[in-house]
């Protein structure tokens, strides 16, 4: 039974070369293997829903693809998150192209007739890239610690956009961006 879905961004091979580096790391040392486990790809999650009907938005989501370049990411920062799960996240620099393209991409899904969650708007979104989950309370120190030795920034370019059902990770269709090529 799948707990939801998720539209993803994804990276060029070496950013998501970078983020695996970092994956690999905490998994090394013990501290998170979660993404590792759940079968996941290094991304920015754009948006998620527990109901999405995924042949509904193929289409919407491809012709979007279609109309967008690649985009310009750099990681600079280390962040956590607030809830129960201790996710440890890359931050990307906060930019005018992704803040659109994300609000963009709602509105395409919207007009579709999916609601979109709090979380997901545009005043309230916060993009980031998951390194970690799951990371015990007594190990969090330790997991800031191992990111701080990456070298950020990270640079690179977001090259896809998927729709995957969760979890495990089941990527259901991916579209390059400035292509209407699957990927």
């Amino acid at each position: 039974m799948s707990q939801g879905y998720a539209i993803e961004l994804y990276f060029d091979p070496a950013l998501e070369n970078q983020v695996l580096k970092a994956w690999n790391v905490l998994a090394r040392r013990q501290i998170s293997t979660q993404l590792i486990e759940i079968e996941s790809r290094p991304h920015i999650t754009l948006f998620s829903s527990p109901f999405i009907e995924p042949a509904k938005l193929e289409n919407v989501i491809k012709a979007f693809a279609s109309k967008q370049e690649p985009l310009a990411l750099s990681f600079s920062s280390i962040g956590s998150l607030p809830h129960d799960n201790n996710v440890l996240f890359l931050s990307p620099t906060p930019s005018v192209s992704l803040l659109q393209f994300q609000s963009q991409l709602c509105e395409a899904v919207k007009r579709e007739g999916v609601e979109i969650g709090e979380e997901y708007r545009t005043d309230s979104w916060v993009p980031y890239c998951a390194v970690a989950q799951e990371v015990p309370k007594t190990r969090m120190a330790e997991a800031f610690c191992v990111l701080r030795d990456l070298k950020l920034p990270v640079a690179g370019y977001a090259m896809d956009i998927g729709l995957v059902e969760f979890s495990p990770v089941r990527e259901l269709f991916s579209f390059v961006l400035g292509n209407t090529v699957e990927a």
